[in-house]
């Protein structure tokens, strides 16, 4: 099923400069970081974006005057502070969330949860307030703890729609895709892994029996090569060496998600990304699964499909930390002070 209507990365590339139009109102909400900036940069290019909004707490107005001079359809408005967040937002059909505070060496993604909590909170509370029934993408790790947190606090205010909040898992996939083409000589473009599970560590799951094309490694390769999907965001922090985490790679996944979802509320079938979702595909209520995406967000959970016994293992052994960090997040956003 992964396979059979899984859009190659040749077609999101080309999604980018597609002639097809729409007009739509994107929002950035950290767009001066080092995620944001490249993001907001790969949106601008992208046709089906009428609208690019950009906010951010400084910076935003350089931005917004250096996009505003590329020669693509979408008109670029910057907003800076808190003062100015609900204009920002006002109309917006696609919230996409890079804010928040990078990895440095040593650091786990939960290490990140103190201060990119709060951000979330903040950020989801004025998304209830001024666009109630737009997609939120998430990006802002923890994934597994602020998107339950994003849910919780939209769900107060009365406008929570499972469908349409997004944790954005797709550099995980666009890891695996490019590991394996690696160690196989394939063009990474027509690669295609759908991991699932959640957004860190052993949370992520790559389910490699279902790559297509099929591929075969031995039992040793198999595993380095899981783990290094696993810890993929660590040797890009190490490499970094405290000046960050990954930003080019995760503002190339972002915008790809992005760009996927706009293609499906356009109308365009057979539209296939894994995402960290609500979910009843298991014993979480969170689970990046592959799916069907639609006009309104998710029209179809794919669910886990058939694993191998390997990753049967992952998935049992994942569970826990998946289970603890969604209630991390949950019991930040029930706190009587948010």
């Amino acid at each position: 099923m992964f396979s059979r209507i899984a859009r190659s990365a040749v077609s999101i590339a080309r999604s980018f400069c597609s002639s097809s139009q729409s007009n739509t109102k994107v929002t950035v909400l950290g767009a001066s970081g080092g995620i944001g900036q490249p993001l907001s940069l790969l949106l601008k290019k992208s046709p089906l974006v009428s609208q690019l909004s950009l906010y951010d707490v400084v910076h935003t107005l350089g931005v917004a005057a250096d996009l505003s001079h590329i020669e693509t359809r979408a008109q670029v408005t910057g907003y800076v502070g808190p003062e100015q967040l609900p204009q920002a937002l006002k109309g917006s059909e696609v919230v996409v969330i890079p804010a928040g505070v990078p990895r440095k060496p040593g650091m786990t993604r939960d290490d990140l949860f103190g201060t990119n909590a709060s951000i979330v909170a903040t950020l989801a509370d004025a998304c209830a307030r001024n666009c109630p029934e737009a997609m939120i993408c998430l990006i802002t790790n923890p994934v597994n703890s602020t998107v339950p947190i994003a849910s919780e606090i939209l769900r107060k205010h009365g406008v929570y729609n499972p469908k349409r909040v997004f944790g954005v898992t797709t550099l995980d996939i666009v890891r695996a895709n490019t590991f394996v083409a690696e160690l196989t000589g394939l063009n990474p473009a027509h690669v295609n892994v759908p991991v699932v599970g959640g957004h860190a560590g052993k949370t992520i799951i790559p389910v490699l029996s279902r790559c297509t094309p099929k591929v075969e490694f031995s039992v040793d390769t198999l595993a380095n090569l899981t783990r290094r999907i696993q810890d993929a965001g660590t040797e890009v922090v190490k490499a970094k060496a405290g000046a960050g985490s990954a930003t080019l790679s995760m503002a190339y996944a972002g915008a790809r998600f992005a760009v996927s979802l706009l293609d499906a509320m356009n109308g365009k079938e057979g539209v296939i990304e894994c995402a960290f979702v609500r979910s009843e595909e298991g014993e979480c209520t969170y689970f990046s699964t592959p799916l069907l995406l639609g006009r309104h967000g998710v029209e179809r959970n794919l669910g886990l499909g058939k694993l191998s016994a390997l990753e049967t293992k992952l998935v049992a052994e994942a569970l826990d930390e998946l289970k603890a960090s969604i209630k991390k997040g949950e019991d930040f956003a029930s706190a009587p002070t948010l």
